[in-house]
């Protein structure tokens, strides 16, 4: 089957279930060979300029036309018998709607699987989904089925933990988001609280103000589409700000920032990953600490810069 992935999380669900896909998005990068293979889309928004930069060209973008364009000759070429989209969010990856009106105009004899998932089940829903449109339904199962065993094992271990901090995620910083859709439910089987948003909410911008009431006594910061380098350069979007160095976070030493990029914000295989790198940092007492590569203390960081 040839299947063509439009967002990362998708293209490491469909390597996971043993399919190589024969087109991918420009952000598909794991597995590495990914980003080999031939981009479908483009963005029009500079992925190297500052956080404020990038929330200026993304309005700009949706006002004129949308942040992504598919490149037709390439997807015609391609010819695929399946194209994975998603609907969550039209910053994060080109849209369902846009990726259909390519097919129809196009003429393209495929199928397109919008995924939408806001929930960790969401997400091992999608695995199914996408097992079921390539015929290995099988691989999905097992797939999932060792997921769950992890994400069960992490929310046991968290019941045995004395305390749940209140937990901030930040999936910007400028302006400042709290992190949606499936975090708030990852915190909560982390062993956190997590009393900014709902579950299932979409991720959204909050005063600065907000946070400082809030006070987390924990925080991670994982800006969408950022590694931890570039996340350390825009820390400034944080730490200038008044009262930074009143929150019990960063008092504590228990300010981190997560690789957004690769981790948290990409609902694929590895949110599990994510879940486990976030219990590591709520409750680090009780699990194994994220790798550097993952997640490191903003402490740390800051003095590297």
């Amino acid at each position: 089957m040839r299947v063509v992935s439009l967002l990362p999380s998708a293209t490491e669900i469909v390597a996971a279930l043993g399919i190589e896909p024969v087109g991918v998005s420009h952000e598909c990068d794991h597995p590495p060979r990914m980003a080999e293979k031939p981009a479908v889309n483009r963005s029009r928004v500079d992925p190297t300029a500052s956080s404020g930069e990038i929330d200026e060209q993304v309005l700009e973008a949706e006002r004129s036309g949308g942040v992504y364009d598919i490149e037709l000759d390439t997807l015609a070429r391609l010819d695929p018998d399946l194209v994975v989209s998603q609907g969550i969010c039209e910053v994060c990856a080109v849209d369902a709607v846009a990726v259909r009106e390519a097919v129809d105009e196009l003429q393209l004899d495929c199928e397109v699987l919008t995924t939408d998932p806001h929930s960790i089940g969401d997400v091992f829903d999608d695995i199914r989904r996408i097992g079921a449109a390539t015929g290995t339904e099988d691989q999905a199962s097992a797939l999932v089925a060792d997921l769950e065993a992890r994400v069960q094992a992490v929310e046991r271990t968290a019941e045995m933990t004395d305390e749940r901090p209140r937990v901030a995620v930040l999936d910007w910083t400028d302006p400042t988001m709290v992190a949606g859709h499936w975090i708030p439910e990852m915190v909560e089987l982390a062993g956190g609280s997590y009393g900014l948003t709902d579950h299932g909410a979409a991720s959204r911008p909050v005063e600065w103000e907000t946070i400082r009431e809030y006070d987390p006594e924990v925080l991670a910061v994982a800006p969408c589409g950022f590694d931890l380098d570039q996340t350390t350069e825009n820390l400034a979007d944080l730490t200038d700000r008044p009262g930074w160095d009143e929150l019990t976070a960063v008092q504590d030493g228990r300010a981190y920032a997560i690789d957004g990029h690769q981790y948290v914000n990409r609902p694929g295989t590895r949110l599990v990953d994510s879940l486990e790198h976030l219990a590591g940092v709520i409750h680090p007492e009780a699990f194994a600490r994220p790798p550097e590569e993952a997640a490191r203390p903003l402490s740390a960081l800051l003095v590297e810069s």
